[in-house]
């Protein structure tokens, strides 16, 4: 337990400090934000801001993780390892198209096709070595299951590999764009995540707690690494809240493609390596609100010829279009958010005591 506390609180201290120093050297490298010119004209004036912060998230939740694995003699584990080859590969694909708005000087980075092709490729990297039977522990449990899961396992029959690959792939690219899509306004996107990953905190906490591999029994949980996946949310949860003070409105740097599709293709992991892959849908509602909103409206405006459901998709804007000041749609969206996460966690808890 004290690993969690030492990566949360280092995290969070390397990312209060470590945003300040990135916000000076970006701002001297003219690393500024590109904005769409097709989005709320109130946002032209953030045009310039640093941006790409979320490489100091990145550093802050790693570095955290592994001090606390040194600081407490512990080994890194198997879970614990591909959660982070999937946090850092996302965020360099994520880095790729930030620096490539930044060096062509528009809005849009990497092409569509290109982006797809690095998340698939750290999808399902991931996903092949998170059931593969390399990486059993001692009780044979993979890192991932072959099954699909809301609380934990659904069914009784194990899933065919390539099943579980697309599952993952799926779920990894739909996360990671989802809160990319919702990182459109100053402290929404990263105040969104300190909630959420500090909710898989306590999952994992409670994971372990209850963990088939110590305390066998009919409600325990067959995770592979919990406790050690209850460090990394923790990391991660710090690094996010130490970067918030300085996300927070009026932005003084964004995270980025590269916080963004770093923290989305976190939550899926964690999701994945929890058991939890449906509890993640109410967990992190608001991600999943705002991806259907675009979809929604794509979709609408190709069948109707051109006529739109909201005024702007994400949905953020389109309350930015009714005339809300953003810091009033950003705290009543961190309202939703804590509604539900207290609602994830409620069903979590609830599952377990009902059957206890």
């Amino acid at each position: 337990m004290r690993a969690i506390l030492i990566g949360g609180a280092l995290a969070l201290l390397i990312s209060l400090l470590g945003t300040r120093v990135a916000i000076r050297q970006f701002t001297k490298l003219g690393y500024g934000q590109e904005i769409r010119d097709d989005g709320p004209t109130s946002h032209h004036t953030k045009r310039g801001t640093p941006t790409m912060g979320g490489v100091v998230i990145i550093l802050a939740t790693v570095i955290g993780y592994f001090a606390a694995k040194l600081l407490t003699g512990d080994v890194p584990s198997a879970s614990g390892l591909l959660l982070l080859f999937l946090f850092v590969g996302m965020g360099l694909v994520g880095f790729l198209d930030d620096f490539i708005k930044i060096y062509k000087q528009r809005s849009l980075g990497l092409r569509s096709k290109a982006k797809m092709v690095g998340q698939t490729v750290i999808a399902l990297v991931f996903g092949a070595l998170a059931i593969s039977p390399w990486l059993e522990d001692s009780r044979g449990e993979t890192p991932a299951s072959r099954h699909l899961s809301f609380l934990r396992d659904l069914d009784q029959f194990a899933l065919p590999a390539i099943v579980v690959l697309v599952l993952i792939w799926l779920f990894v690219a739909g996360f990671s764009n989802a809160v990319n899509l919702t990182d459109g306004l100053d402290g929404l996107a990263a105040g969104a995540c300190v909630m959420v990953f500090g909710a898989y905190t306590l999952v994992n906490i409670w994971q372990f707690n209850q963990f088939c591999g110590a305390a066998p029994g009919p409600k325990c949980y067959e995770v592979r690494d919990p406790l050690d996946l209850a460090v990394i949310a923790a990391a991660i949860t710090g690094a996010c809240f130490g970067f918030l003070w300085w996300n927070a409105s009026p932005a003084q740097i964004f995270m980025g493609d590269t916080g963004s599709l770093a923290l989305g293709s976190a939550l899926a992991g964690f999701a994945i390596l929890t058991r939890t892959e449906l509890l993640l849908v109410v967990l992190g509602g608001i991600f999943v609100v705002e991806t259907l909103s675009v979809m929604l409206q794509v979709g609408y405006f190709k069948a109707t010829g051109g006529k739109r459901i909201f005024r702007m998709a994400p949905i953020h804007h389109h309350f930015e279009m009714l005339g809300w000041e953003q810091v009033t749609v950003v705290i009543r969206f961190w309202i939703i958010t804590g509604l539900c996460v207290a609602t994830g966690l409620g069903i979590f808890y609830a599952e377990w005591v009902a059957g206890s």
